[in-house]
């Protein structure tokens, strides 16, 4: 399972962290992801979802 959101396929980005000294080192930012139990097609399955598709509503969560 990859490190992506299913809803809006919000992935990992990779960047530099610059130092003072402008010492470059990299480093990764992972999207806040949860797993979920939501309605998909009707049916309840265990999706991961970033934080930000959970506080807009885009996904209907199972009883």
């Amino acid at each position: 399972m990859a490190w992506k959101c299913d809803i809006c396929g919000k992935r990992p980005l990779v960047g530099n962290k610059v130092s003072h000294a402008n010492n470059k080192t990299k480093t990764r930012t992972v999207p806040n992801l949860q797993k979920v139990r939501a309605q998909v097609d009707g049916c309840t399955k265990r999706v991961r979802v970033c934080t930000r598709c959970l506080k807009a509503g885009k996904v209907v969560k199972a009883a």
